[in-house]
């Protein structure tokens, strides 16, 4: 009786070639897009089409964009990620399953001291050989969350009783790994 083993191949994200972005109503009349700089995550499969893949991300709070410096230090204090206390936002034990011809990532997303089961929505862009001979494949993500299910409650009313910040939290992430020898 034979057991075959698949063997697991990692893929590593490149944040060279990757983003992390996120978009969330304003006073609900406007859209304020924001980004992570700095994150690491990784990609292991046992097959080309990466379907059933594990995924593991990290996202560094402290390197929030949003290109207003006074906004960005708001959303790193206590009122929103509490930045120094959960230095990171954190999606382990994900999976990549094929629906079609795109795919559906799950797993566990924690922000703060909550964790929750998000699902998003992933398109394999492609796999490709760089001029330097690494083989590097390409995902588009894209998902919402609500912010207040994951702790993040601050709000405000304007005089006219309109809310300062939006519940639903878009998520963009573009997003290229790099196969590891």
């Amino acid at each position: 009786m034979s057991t075959e083993t698949a063997v697991k191949t990692t893929w590593a994200v490149d944040p060279t070639h990757s983003e992390v972005q996120f978009k969330v109503k304003h006073l609900v009349i406007s859209t304020v897009t924001g980004f992570f700089r700095s994150f690491e995550g990784s990609v292991n499969t046992s097959n080309e089409d990466f379907d059933g893949a594990e995924v593991e991300f990290k996202l560094d709070v402290n390197s929030i964009d949003t290109n207003q410096k006074d906004r960005d230090n708001h959303l790193k204090s206590d009122d929103f990620f509490s930045a120094e206390k959960y230095p990171n936002l954190v999606f382990e034990n994900g999976v990549l399953n094929k629906k079609g011809d795109d795919y559906e990532l799950v797993g566990d997303l924690t922000i703060k001291e909550t964790t929750k089961k998000v699902s998003l929505k992933a398109e394999l862009g492609g796999i490709m050989v760089d001029p330097y001979g690494n083989t590097k494949a390409g995902f588009e993500v894209n998902g919402k969350i609500n912010r207040k299910e994951f702790g993040l409650t601050w709000s405000a009313v304007t005089e006219a009783g309109g809310v300062v910040v939006g519940d639903e939290v878009k998520l963009h992430f573009n997003i290229q790994v790099a196969k590891q020898a």
